[in-house]
């Protein structure tokens, strides 16, 4: 039991970490101002930039459980949060809080397959 709580918190703070990353150094320049980019129709460099930031957080998640499959959901998963807040449907703490329940959610299940 010692030992899963250990992993648990060991996949947590690096992904805690990663998430840190992603979000600042790995953020700036293009990224960021394609995904603040105006929404007008027929410019879709927003869409490309949630991918990307996304895609980056992705990254990390496969990268630390080792499992595709996770990165690859929260890849998803974080460019949806991103565009609710980006939209003004959720704010800055939402957006973190569903960011760290989706870690949660991603250690949870990488423990669960040891």
């Amino acid at each position: 039991m010692i030992y899963l709580a250990n992993s648990f918190c060991h996949l947590l703070f690096l992904m805690a970490a990663g998430h840190a990353i992603a979000d600042r150094p790995l953020q700036e320049g293009s990224i960021r101002a394609d995904k603040y980019a105006p929404r007008d129709q027929g410019n879709y460099r927003w869409l490309f930039g949630l991918a990307c930031h996304g895609l980056i957080h992705g990254g990390f998640v496969a990268l630390i459980t080792g499992l595709w499959w996770l990165g690859a959901a929260e890849t998803i998963a974080h460019a949806w949060i991103d565009n609710l807040t980006l939209t003004k449907r959720i704010g800055l703490m939402a957006d973190q809080g569903l960011h760290a329940g989706c870690k949660i959610a991603w250690a949870a299940i990488a423990i669960s397959l040891i």
